[in-house]
């Protein structure tokens, strides 16, 4: 379950992600329109969508910080896959309708009526780089702080749009330079990179959604912990499952037979805490002791 604190670094950075969304794309728009520019128009959608996204993460995380209830006894962590998932999919989506714009203005032989995009367009994809790039590792360091899921993914949409403006950026200057056909070829491109994005986004939160294992630097971490605890000869058995943001673990040690209950409980306990106190995002470890006698 995600804290108090934890909820307000996520609404913090989503309230600012709005407000500069809204303004960034209002400001695409106008000058896609008055500049000429079709990549710019894209890009500017591509920032609205956006602002749709931070919704779905405020949801997300809102009902990821519940508490346990009966219903739900492990919690309710894995919402916020269920919001990287949507996020996966309006992105989706966005980048096939702006791919489509672009092959149809090629395919239908339009290019060559298109006008050059004015030069305000190229400073508005300038500043839309700028500010979407700071967005992107603004909201990354907010999500790695709080380990979320959905946070990230919006994160991967701050990226998406900065790559998008780099796009529109060399289609416009190519078609001040007299090649029109690239501000629809740049929209392609655009396409490309926002679809890779959603790719990424949708594979790691369905990873969270099937229990996928952690990594296995992780699993080699843990390994060491274990054995450096008090009465630990080897390991029998560790399988982790992703959980959303969290992580369930369970292990089977080898400890000496000839040691009474207690004993043999508190070298659990050492194993159970050591893991828990070194990796922050297990939720919940669960041990289990194999005797040998020696």
């Amino acid at each position: 379950m995600k804290t108090i604190a934890d909820k307000k670094v996520a609404m913090k950075v989503s309230n600012v992600s709005i407000i500069i969304n809204l303004l960034l794309s209002a400001f695409k728009l106008f000058v896609g329109i008055f500049a000429r520019s079709s990549a710019m128009i894209s890009d500017a959608v591509h920032s609205a969508s956006d602002v749709l996204s931070t919704f779905i993460v405020i949801i997300g995380v809102n009902i990821a910080a519940k508490n346990s209830d009966e219903e739900h006894p492990y919690g309710h962590e894995r919402f916020e896959c269920v919001a990287s998932i949507i996020l996966a999919v309006i992105l989706f989506a966005t980048g096939l309708g702006i791919g489509y714009e672009g092959t149809k203005d090629i395919i239908g032989d339009n290019y060559g009526k298109l006008q050059a995009p004015g030069m305000l367009a190229l400073v508005a994809a300038c500043i839309s780089v700028a500010v979407k790039e700071w967005m992107y590792w603004y909201t990354r360091g907010a999500a790695k702080k709080i380990n979320s899921g959905a946070l990230m993914a919006d994160a991967w949409h701050h990226r998406s749009d900065a790559l998008s403006s780099i796009g529109a950026f060399i289609g416009i200057l190519g078609a001040r330079m007299g090649l029109p056909i690239l501000d629809p070829i740049a929209s392609i491109v655009i396409c490309l990179f926002i679809l890779k994005a959603a790719y990424d986004i949708f594979k790691d939160a369905t990873d969270k959604m099937i229990d996928k294992s952690c990594d296995e630097e992780t699993l080699a971490l843990m390994k060491s912990v274990i054995i450096r605890q008090s009465g630990v000869i080897s390991i029998d058995l560790l399988r982790t499952r992703l959980f959303g943001a969290k992580m369930y673990v369970d292990i089977e040690i080898v400890a000496d037979g000839e040691k009474t209950l207690t004993e043999t409980h508190d070298i659990a306990e050492s194993v159970h805490t050591a893991i828990e106190e070194n990796f922050p995002s297990v939720k919940h470890c669960m041990v289990h002791v194999n005797p040998i006698n020696k």
